[in-house]
C-alpha cells in the first residue's frame, strides 16, 4: 500500500491523498531482444475498484489533480521501493499538471535521483490543455526526462497530437499491433508511419504485442521497444 502522509505536502492535498487506497504494479518496456528492460511502466491499481472506475468518480468528482499527484508521488516511491536502476514510465493526465509548489515538493524529495530516469505518458483523454502540457514538458526537460504519447492510433492520440506535444517516445496502441502478422492493412499502416516517426527522432513503441508472431514482425520492421503479455505481464 501507498502512504503520502510523511510528504510535506499542503494539508488539503494531503487529505484528498490519504483518502486513497491504492498499490503499483509495474509492466517492462524491452529493448528489440526481448530480454534487455528499457524502462517500467507504472500502473496504478486501487483496492477497491478497477483504475477505470476511479478515474471515473474522480472525473466526475473533478478530483483528476488528486489522481495526478497520487501518481507522480505514489509511482517513484514504488520505483524506488523495487530497487529498479532503468527508465520509470509514469502515466499522466493531459488535462492537468502538479501546481508549482507540489513540483517543488516533488523534485526537493527525490532529488536529482530522477533525473534521466522518468518516461512522463500523455493519456489518451478526452481533454487536453495545452497550458498545463507546456508547463509539464518545461519540467520534465529541465531534468533531463523524456515525453510520452501513449495509445497512438486508437483515437485521440493522432499525428496531430504528436505535432503539438513533440513527443520523445510513441506508443502504437494494441489496435494498430493485433495480428500484425497477418493482416495487411495493419502492416502498410505501421510502415507508413515507421519513417514519420523516424523524421521526427522519436522512439516506437509497440504496446500490446501477445503473440510471438506479432513480435517477430515487428522486431524485423524495426521498432526500438516493446510491451505486452507476450514478454512479461505487469506484476
Amino acid at each position: 500500500m501507498i502512504y503520502y502522509d510523511h510528504l510535506p505536502l499542503d494539508k488539503d492535498i494531503l487529505k484528498a491523498l490519504g483518502e486513497l487506497s491504492i498499490n503499483y504494479v509495474f509492466q517492462p518496456i524491452f529493448r528489440p531482444d526481448g530480454k534487455t528492460v528499457y524502462a517500467w511502466e507504472a500502473l496504478m491499481r486501487p483496492t477497491q475498484m478497477t483504475v477505470t472506475e476511479l478515474i471515473e468518480d474522480y472525473t466526475k468528482r473533478d478530483k483528476l489533480h488528486v489522481l495526478e499527484v497520487a501518481t507522480f508521488f505514489g509511482a517513484m516511491q514504488a520505483y524506488f521501493l523495487r530497487g529498479y536502476s532503468e527508465r520509470v514510465s509514469i502515466n499522466s493526465f493531459p488535462s492537468d499538471c502538479m501546481r508549482g509548489e507540489e513540483a517543488d515538493v516533488f523534485l526537493k524529495y527525490f532529488g536529482e535521483e530522477i533525473r534521466g530516469r522518468m518516461i512522463i505518458e500523455n493519456l489518451e483523454y478526452p481533454y487536453f490543455s495545452p497550458e498545463h502540457w507546456k508547463e509539464k514538458k518545461r519540467s520534465v526537460k529541465f531534468m533531463d526526462n523524456l515525453l510520452a504519447l501513449d495509445d497512438f492510433g486508437n483515437g485521440i492520440n493522432d499525428r496531430e497530437r504528436v505535432e503539438l506535444t513533440e513527443p520523445d517516445i510513441v506508443k502504437l496502441d494494441r489496435e494498430l499491433i493485433s495480428g500484425i502478422d497477418h493482416i495487411k492493412e495493419k502492416q502498410e499502416n505501421v510502415k507508413a508511419l515507421m519513417p514519420y516517426f523516424r523524421s521526427k527522432k522519436i522512439l516506437v513503441v509497440a504496446e500490446g504485442v501477445e503473440e510471438k508472431e506479432e513480435f517477430d514482425y515487428l522486431a524485423n520492421l524495426g521498432v526500438d521497444l516493446f510491451q505486452g503479455f507476450y514478454l512479461a505481464r505487469p506484476a
